[in-house]
């Protein structure tokens, strides 16, 4: 006779296969259905993956020529935060796949987001040594229309690879902002003004704020001043995709 563990394992492994015909998991940049439907991204995307490479911002980790040391942003107003760094450009590619991601309620993608942060991080997270993950958070209206804050999804993610605590607790948005998109980076740091709270004590802890895209580096340097003010010893970021050395 079958153990109740073996049968609840059959029932789960089983009901995962039912969701998964009524709704099959896609590739998370060319968005078709993926025929490994354990597989977090389909074999012609994955040898086609461009992760960033070469020269780097030493602040923010945006591409840059090879005889720059920052770009344009962080020459003109760098960041309290220590470091960062971002895994993709943020291309037309890109963009629609968060899009999707974020808007379109394909929340399986942070697996594969999650996975690329620990796999192209690994490296800078073994250098910042950070004692907690911590995503950016969401207003709640936001997070009731969208149902789910897509910068802890990542976080959850990462965690799982890279076995570092995440807590959604420290930081609260309690303002409601309008939409970074279509302002500029005056524009943005005054929209963010006093949206933020940290309502956790990051005393003394070396902090990595995690997001699905760095453009401007305003939300990361807002709560970066926010946390270091309390106390944090160090913040870092890591997110998905970075804009390009405007």
């Amino acid at each position: 006779m079958r153990s109740s563990k073996n049968v609840t394992a059959l029932l789960e492994q089983g009901y995962g296969s039912f969701l998964n015909l009524l709704y099959p998991r896609r590739c998370p940049l060319c968005h078709r259905i993926l025929k490994d439907s354990h597989a977090l991204i389909c074999p012609e995307c994955a040898g086609d993956l461009r992760p960033i490479q070469g020269a780097r911002c030493y602040k923010c980790g945006k591409p840059v020529s090879e005889e720059e040391e920052y770009c344009r942003d962080c020459k003109a107003a760098p960041g309290a935060f220590d470091q960062g760094r971002g895994i993709f450009l943020y291309d037309d590619r890109m963009k629609y796949s968060i899009m999707k991601y974020k808007y379109f309620g394909c929340r399986e993608y942070s697996r594969f987001y999650g996975r690329a942060l620990y796999l192209y991080g690994r490296d800078q997270l073994a250098l910042w040594k950070p004692d907690v993950i911590v995503p950016v958070p969401l207003h709640w209206r936001k997070l009731r229309k969208r149902g789910f804050n897509q910068a802890e999804l990542l976080a959850e993610e990462l965690a799982k690879s890279a076995g570092i605590p995440v807590d959604v607790s420290l930081l609260k948005k309690s303002r409601a902002t309008r939409s970074q998109k279509k302002l500029d980076a005056a524009g943005r740091k005054k929209n963010l003004k006093k949206a933020f709270q940290v309502v956790g004590n990051p005393s003394g802890m070396r902090i990595l704020l995690i997001d699905d895209v760095y453009t401007t580096g305003s939300t990361m340097d807002v709560l970066a001043h926010a946390l270091l003010e309390k106390g944090a010893s160090h913040v870092f970021f890591l997110t998905v995709c970075i804009g390009s050395n405007r």
